[in-house]
C-alpha cells in the first residue's frame, strides 16, 4: 500500500509527462515575473538509552516500556513527503519528529520541519524525496542543533534505498530499517508466496510459472486445478497495476506483453474480502496489530482501477475463529521473516475466502503502510503503546522481556471496540493546474445544516470523537501544482465510509461521498494547459 502514484495516459486526457512540461514553463513564467494566467473553480465531485530503565535490566512490562518512550533523549525522526504514516507518535515518544518535504501546517506543527527554500524538483520516487531532504543544507543543520556529541540520530521511513543508506552512513545517522537488499528481496510476490508455504501460511491455490501464450496458461492451470478464471501477478509492482484478472483470451492479450516469459504467479480467481494487518517482528516474536478492510478503486478518490486510496478498522472486520487464524498465519511469516534475517515493522494483506473461510496469504509490505496511521490510534494503543513502538524498541539501545502472547491476545480483544476509517483523496480530472486555493489543515465538523466546515487547525486526528468530525492532513497547497492522479490529501474519520452491495464489493457511503465532495470544494487552481479536445 502505497498512496503515491503516478499518473497514467490514456487518448483525450493530460498525462504526467504533459503535466510536468506545463510545470516547468509555468516555474519559469513565475520565475521570470510573466505569468497571467486565470483562475478556474474546480470541485471535481468525483543512539543513547533513554532512561536508567534499559541500562541495568530488561523492561518488563508496559509502564516501564512508556516510561522509557516518554523519558527517550535520543532523536528519533521520520523522514518523508509528509508525517502521515506515523503522525501522532511523538504523543508517545519524547524527541521524535518529522522531516517532511510537504508542510501541511505552515510552519506551526512543532514537531514537523520543512526547509523554506524548495527549488522545484521533478520526483520520480519517494526514495528521491528522502534523499533530498537528508542532504539539504536546512535539514542538516536542524539536525545538528538537536543532537548532542556522541549521540547518533535515529532516522526511519517509508521509502529507503541503497543510496540514502549511503547519504546515513556519511552523515552519522543510524537508519533504524532492514537492510535496503533484505527488503528488495523480500518485496517480491514469489518470494513471499514461497516463504508463507514453508511455514503452513498458504497463499490462495497457485502456481508459480512462466507462461508463453494464452494457450499455455489455460494448460498449465488447468493441470494445477486452478481452472481458467484467473489472477496473474509479477514478482515486483504495485498490486493495483500488476495484478491482472484474466478469464478470457481477450483479458490475456490486455497483460501478454507483461506476463509472457517472466515467472509470475498465476492463482485461482477466488471470492474473496482482502484484509491488512501490520505486525513487527521482535527477538521475541511477533505482535500483530488490528486488521482493517482496503479502500481501493473507488472513482470519487482515485484514477487507478484497483488502486489502494485508504482504510477502515470496525468491529466486524474480523472476529473469532477467523481473527485467531489470521493472526496465526501473520505470525508464521513473522516467524519465517526472522529466518532471513528481518527484523521490525511490515504489513501483511490477508485474503479471506467468502465461500470457504478459508484464511490466505495476499502480499507482503516489508516497511512502514499506509494503514500505520490508523493503527496507531485504535484502543490497543492508548491501552499498551503504539505497535510502532515495538519497532523502536528493536532498534534502540534496550533490551525488553515482554509477554507478546498476552499483549497479541489483549489486542486482539481490543480491536474490536474501535472504529476509524481514512481516505486518500487524489486529483481524478485531467487538468493540470497551479493551486490557488486549498483544504486547510485540521479538524471539520458537520454544522447543523449538514455542512462540512473547517472548525479549527489541530495537530493530528487524534483527538476526534464521533462521526460528526473529520480530520484532514493537505498534501499540496497553494503554490503547488496538481495533475491526474496527484495526491491532494488525507482524510481521517471515526466510523464507516463503506457498505456492502448486493455483488458482494464494497462502494462508499452517502456520508463518505459528501466528506470528499465538501474538501474538493476548498480547492481552486488556475489551469496551465488548455483542456483536451474530444
Amino acid at each position: 500500500m502505497s498512496g503515491q502514484a503516478p499518473g497514467v495516459g490514456r487518448p483525450g486526457t493530460t498525462t504526467r509527462t504533459d503535466a510536468r512540461a506545463a510545470i516547468r514553463e509555468d516555474v519559469e513564467l513565475r520565475g521570470r515575473g510573466e505569468l497571467d494566467l486565470v483562475p478556474t473553480m474546480s470541485t471535481n465531485a468525483q543512539g543513547a538509552p533513554a532512561s536508567a530503565l534499559g541500562r541495568g535490566r530488561p523492561l518488563r512490562n508496559m509502564s516501564e516500556v512508556r516510561h522509557f518512550f516518554r523519558t527517550n533523549t535520543t532523536p528519533i525522526y521520520f523522514v518523508g513527503a509528509t508525517p502521515f504514516n506515523l503522525l501522532g507518535l511523538d504523543r508517545w515518544v519524547r524527541n521524535l519528529s518529522y522531516i517532511t518535504y510537504y508542510d501541511g501546517w505552515d510552519g506551526v506543527h512543532p514537531r514537523v520541519f520543512t526547509p523554506s527554500h524548495k527549488p522545484y524538483v521533478e520526483f520520480e520516487s519517494g526514495e528521491e524525496i528522502n534523499s533530498w531532504l537528508l542532504t539539504n543544507p536546512e535539514v542538516r543543520a536542524h539536525m545538528s542543533s538537536r543532537t548532542v556529541p556522541g549521540v547518533r540520530p535515529k532516522v526511519v521511513m517509508v521509502f529507503c534505498d541503497a543510496e540514502i543508506e549511503r547519504i546515513c552512513d556519511e552523515l552519522g545517522y543510524d537508519l533504524i530499517l532492514p537492510s535496503t537488499a533484505l527488503r528488495e528481496h523480500l518485496d517480491s510476490k514469489l518470494v513471499t508466496t514461497r516463504l508463507g508455504n514453508d511455514v503452513g501460511a498458504a497463499s490462495a491455490p497457485n502456481i508459480l510459472t512462466t507462461v508463453t501464450d494464452y494457450d499455455d496458461l489455460c494448460e498449465q492451470s488447468t493441470a494445477a486445478g486452478l481452472g481458467t478464471d484467473l489472477v496473474i501477478q509479477t514478482a515486483y509492482g504495485d498490486s493495483g497495476k500488476t495484478t491482472f484478472f484474466i478469464d478470457s483470451r481477450a483479458g490475456w492479450k490486455k497483460c501478454a506483453e507483461q506476463v509472457v516469459g517472466v515467472e509470475v504467479k498465476v492463482m485461482k480467481r477466488i471470492n474473496n474480502r482482502p484484509l491488512a494487518v501490520e505486525a513487527v517482528l521482535t527477538a521475541q516474536g511477533t505482535v500483530v496489530g488490528p486488521f482493517m478492510t482496503e479502500l481501493t478503486g473507488h472513482k470519487q478518490l482515485t484514477p487507478y482501477r484497483g488502486g489502494w486510496c485508504g482504510n477502515e478498522m470496525f468491529p466486524g472486520v474480523l472476529t473469532g475463529e477467523l481473527r485467531r487464524r489470521a493472526s496465526d498465519l501473520v505470525r508464521r511469516l513473522g516467524d519465517r521473516l526472522g529466518q532471513e534475517g528481518y527484523r521490525g515493522f511490515f504489513e501483511v494483506d490477508v485474503l479471506i475466502d467468502v465461500d470457504t473461510d478459508d484464511v490466505y496469504l495476499g502480499e507482503l509490505n516489508p516497511r512502514i503502510s499506509g494503514a500505520s496511521s490508523i493503527t496507531g490510534v485504535t484502543a490497543g494503543a492508548y491501552a499498551d503503546v503504539p505497535l510502532f513502538c515495538f519497532h523502536l524498541l528493536e532498534f534502540m539501545d534496550v533490551d525488553f522481556e515482554l509477554d507478546l502472547d498476552e499483549v497479541n491476545e489483549r489486542w486482539q480483544e481490543l480491536a474490536a471496540e474501535d472504529q476509524w476509517s481514512q481516505m486518500i483523496i487524489k486529483e481524478t480530472d485531467p487538468v493540470v493546474e497551479r493551486i490557488i486555493r486549498a483544504a486547510p489543515t485540521g479538524t471539520y465538523r458537520l454544522d447543523r445544516f449538514g455542512n462540512l466546515v473547517f472548525q479549527r487547525g489541530a495537530l493530528d486526528w487524534h483527538q476526534l470523537q464521533d462521526e460528526s468530525e473529520a480530520f484532514f492532513l493537505r498534501i499540496y497547497g497553494e503554490g503547488d501544482y496538481r495533475w491526474k492522479g496527484s495526491d491532494l490529501g488525507v482524510l481521517v474519520t471515526k466510523g464507516r465510509l463503506q457498505r456492502p452491495t448486493n455483488s458482494g464489493s464494497d462502494a462508499l457511503t452517502i456520508r463518505a461521498k459528501h466528506l470528499i465532495d465538501s474538501i474538493r470544494m476548498h480547492y481552486a487552481g488556475a489551469s496551465l494547459v488548455a483542456p483536451a479536445i474530444s
